[in-house]
């Protein structure tokens, strides 16, 4: 073979490996950096199925480490890995302040791509347990706990968790003191709930509003500023703890190397699932409402909430070894 037949061949086949580690062929993965069953789980499976010009996608659960586990696998995969995330407020925003060794950094490791959704957060209690305490209201709860000072604990979906940082918060504002139980996700904390196993739990509404209509949880209030249509009869928290103002969002991401021409092309198709009369059904049976930002837009959102826990979470002085 001539020298010049050598060097192109090696050429084509370069092109080729660039070409592959822009736009793979294979299939993309969506990893789910918390277990199956949940909010983010079900709503990775929404777009995953919706958004069809990309072609088959998959679904992979990955949890631990309040969802740096998955996370950090999405960081460190690169552009040829196939592989996005579906990240959240605890991934981006809050874990980076809240863990002393942060194995990735939220806003350089990532491209930003679609928020999801932004989810309410409630405050609930066992119905049964709340009704022998004498627990009605939040004002009720606070009265149990500072009667009854590190007697009680309270569940979250693991250590990292919006509602572990919600918890904490609460203890902060209100002078109390509880134990923690965290667990892989937040239908298990919600059995222990149910159980008797912990006193509370702050959970995303979608996840806990079938348990609430049913009446085995009762919901004390809604740690935003003003109250969620869905529970127009619970008060927001910030009515008797003030500063109180905590909500859940998620958002798929790409590996900060993805090309932009992908991440656009990304973007568009997992709007377009989330926003397709199929996709808002089935997030409207989970008591969610799409979002609209996508690239830049959700990319200053993050950022912006990256900013507010960091403040937070040095108010709260919470750190997690």
């Amino acid at each position: 073979m001539s020298l010049r037949s050598t060097l192109f061949s090696i050429f084509l086949a370069s092109a080729a490996t660039a070409a592959l580690a822009q736009n793979p062929s294979a299939p993309l993965t969506i990893v789910v950096p918390y277990p199956a069953g949940g909010p983010l789980d079900i709503s990775a499976r929404i777009v995953a199925e919706g958004a069809t010009q990309l072609g088959a996608i998959k679904v992979e659960n990955k949890p631990g480490a309040g969802g740096g586990t998955g996370a950090d696998q999405v960081a460190k995969a690169g552009k040829a890995s196939n592989q996005l995330l579906m990240g959240a407020v605890a991934t981006h925003a809050v874990n980076p302040w809240l863990y002393k060794n942060f194995p990735y950094n939220a806003l350089k490791d990532f491209n930003p791509l679609v928020l999801v959704a932004r989810t309410p957060n409630v405050l609930v209690v066992n119905a049964g347990q709340a009704a022998k305490l004498g627990i009605k209201t939040t004002p009720d709860l606070v009265q149990y706990l500072k009667k009854n000072p590190d007697h009680a604990k309270y569940g979250s979906g693991g250590n990292g968790s919006i509602g572990h940082i919600a918890a904490e918060m609460f203890k902060s504002l209100t002078n109390t003191r509880m134990g923690h139980t965290p667990f892989q996700g937040s239908k298990p904390a919600l059995a222990a709930l149910e159980s008797g196993q912990v006193l509370m739990v702050f959970d995303n509404l979608a996840s806990a509003l079938p348990q609430i209509q049913s009446g085995k949880l009762l919901a004390l209030g809604v740690p935003t500023l003003s109250r969620n249509e869905a529970l127009p009869n619970v008060p927001s928290i910030n009515d008797s703890v003030q500063g109180f103002n905590v909500s859940t969002w998620f958002g798929l991401f790409a590996p900060a190397s993805l090309p932009d021409a992908d991440a656009r092309r990304y973007a568009n198709a997992f709007s377009a699932a989330m926003h397709s009369p199929a996709g808002n059904e089935k997030f409207k049976k989970m008591g969610i409402t799409p979002e609209e930002l996508t690239l830049d837009g959700f990319a200053q959102f993050v950022r912006s909430e990256n900013s507010k826990y960091e403040f937070l979470i040095r108010a709260a002085k919470i750190k997690i070894d």
